[in-house]
């Protein structure tokens, strides 16, 4: 692996907490200078207060990105080794329920901010010879879960689209990888909350006593799966990915993301498809 981080910045979206947090903050104690984004100014203003160079960055809306590109280019000096798109939400609810409004807002965010960005560094890190862009994609980007459709649909596009990137670039140095977790201690209960409040009418659905647990376990405090891991399990496999030579195209983290990358490989369609109706029964992941 390549330890030297010497003239090596990278920009991280999602800072505000969970993954995003870890990652920035490990990666400054590595030596690389990181611009850690985030959508709330009041979460730039802390994470400034904190010790990290800090940018506001609102994946939703063009202009922001296209403003935290060119300050960051600024203070660099025109360069940038690492693009770590991270930040976003998952949308509950069965497809079923969800409106065209809940489905775009689900991809302006998880998709589209994601390739804007990408898309404004390709051409600096072209220029430069070299680059990593690293997409936090989800087990969820390899398989379906009940009521997690939107989420679902957002990361098999970026999937499909990081993929079609890495092969696109294969005569350059520019390298793309996709991290694949699993349940890893975030914020993405209080936020999927709010998106399935405001987007979804659970009172009125057929499905409405499975949305009475889906709610009752996200308002519940502290509740984890047994094999959720803390964030430092994608700061790992981050490093990885922009310090190995030969970077991976995917980094799998959290035991359910083994075993589903397994099944999806060996299992035919509707027998995958009984094993995941099991594991999703009752919205619960």
């Amino acid at each position: 692996m390549n330890n030297n981080t010497q003239d090596k910045n990278i920009l991280i979206s999602g800072c505000s907490s969970g993954i995003g947090l870890c990652v920035a903050t490990g990666l400054q104690q590595r030596g690389y200078r990181v611009f850690a984004t985030a959508r709330k100014q009041a979460d730039v203003e802390r994470l400034n207060s904190e010790g990290l160079e800090s940018l506001q960055l609102d994946l939703d809306d063009s202009v922001s990105i296209q403003h935290a590109i060119d300050e960051v280019l600024s203070r660099t000096g025109g360069r940038l080794y690492g693009l770590f798109n991270n930040g976003g939400y998952a949308q509950p609810g069965a497809v079923e329920d969800l409106s065209r409004e809940a489905i775009r807002a689900q991809f302006e965010t998880n998709l589209f901010g994601w390739l804007e960005l990408s898309n404004l560094v390709i051409p600096v890190m072209r220029r430069q010879g070299y680059g990593r862009i690293i997409q936090n994609s989800s087990v969820l980007g390899m398989i379906p879960f009940k009521f997690r459709g939107a989420y679902v649909a957002s990361k098999f596009a970026l999937e499909g689209l990081s993929s079609t990137l890495r092969v696109e670039l294969a005569d350059t140095s520019i390298h793309v990888c996709l991290i694949e977790p699993g349940p890893i201690t975030s914020r993405i209960r209080e936020n999927s909350l709010l998106a399935l409040e405001k987007y979804v009418d659970t009172d009125n659905s057929v499905h409405r006593d499975a949305y009475h647990h889906v709610l009752e376990r996200l308002r519940k405090p502290g509740a984890v799966m047994k094999s959720t891991l803390p964030p430092e399990a994608v700061l790992k496999r981050v490093i990885h990915a922009l310090e190995s030579r030969k970077p991976k195209i995917r980094y799998y983290v959290t035991t359910p993301t083994y075993v589903a990358g397994i099944l999806r490989r060996i299992l035919p369609y509707r027998m995958l498809d009984r094993v995941l109706i099991r594991s999703s029964s009752g919205g619960k992941r």
